[in-house]
């Protein structure tokens, strides 16, 4: 697999993300199952939060890997969802650091992301929570999920330090941010601009998008993957796969990974041989007619 650099860190990580949501139902057994198939697969960067079955995706996780060299791998959490309400006040971002350092066993975390924006949040706060942080050993490198570019700009107004990621929700089936930079000054739907720029803005600062449900359709409304509601963008999926003699899973994630923003989709499955799939789609570059002919098949029309 081939490697990125995260934002501006300096950080090479893989162009896949292993997504740890789904794994706190599973006994550590198989959790070493799906980090075994993963680091052989090539990828070593595993993306979790504290709230990730009530912290017990991490606990678990913690468990399986307690064995391996903590140096060859790259962890990734977040912070900043409580029930009923968001806080990325200080007290909170340090308490969530250091329940998710002992659930998941180790002395340091990569990078630490904010899951979701805190309409309260006040950026000198969560400044001297990440400097605290990285001052202490405790996180690596700092980043935010689901921000649009001016609560990022207020954010990075008071960090010394660069933002390296962004997590958003990307599929070909949610591809809003994708939309709007086709459809600009139109009067259609798809035209309007629900985040921002946040796309072309992240390019422009050097920090790494990172694709939430990239197999998704809606909110968790399901997997467009073998979905019989989809059968014109399942068939071109079909086509393409077999002309490069892969998945259909392959072929979703090469269409994000084949756009210039050099992401980093997250995977969001726990079946070995799908993540095997997912993994894969680094080895696949899609011409730009198979992109545009995927992104059709999706029910998008160009302008």
């Amino acid at each position: 697999m081939y490697k990125i650099e995260l934002g501006k860190t300096g950080l090479q990580v893989p162009t896949v993300a292993v997504g740890c949501m789904r794994i706190s139902n599973m006994n550590e057994k198989e959790v070493s199952a799906f980090v075994d198939t993963a680091l052989q697969n090539g990828a070593n960067f595993f993306d979790h939060a504290d709230i990730y079955g009530d912290g017990k995706s991490e606990e678990v996780f913690g468990k399986a890997v307690a064995a391996l060299n903590r140096e060859d791998l790259i962890i990734q959490t977040k912070c900043g969802i409580r029930k009923g309400q968001f806080d990325f006040s200080y007290e909170h971002i340090i308490s969530s650091v250091d329940g998710s350092l002992k659930r998941l066993r180790t002395d340091y975390i990569d990078v630490l992301l904010l899951h979701r924006p805190d309409a309260l949040m006040e950026p000198e706060e969560v400044a001297r929570a990440f400097e605290e942080l990285k001052t202490k050993g405790k996180v690596r490198h700092f980043g935010v999920s689901n921000q649009n570019p001016y609560q990022m700009e207020l954010l990075q107004s008071c960090l010394d330090m660069p933002l390296c990621a962004n997590q958003l929700q990307l599929s070909i089936m949610h591809a809003p941010m994708i939309q709007a930079g086709i459809n600009v000054n139109m009067y259609n739907d798809s035209a309007t601009n629900r985040d921002g720029g946040v796309l072309d803005y992240c390019r422009l600062k050097k920090i790494t998008i990172q694709p939430w449900s990239p197999m998704q359709y809606g909110f968790f409304e399901g997997c467009f993957v073998d979905n019989r509601k989809f059968p014109k963008l399942n068939k071109v999926l079909k086509e393409t796969g077999d002309r490069y003699g892969v998945s259909k899973t392959t072929v979703a994630f090469a269409w994000l990974l084949r756009h210039p923003a050099k992401m980093q989709p997250v995977t969001g499955t726990t079946n070995l041989t799908r993540l095997t799939d997912c993994i894969k789609a680094s080895e696949v570059k899609l011409s730009r007619e198979e992109w545009y002919e995927i992104y059709r098949a999706a029910g998008n029309i160009l302008p």
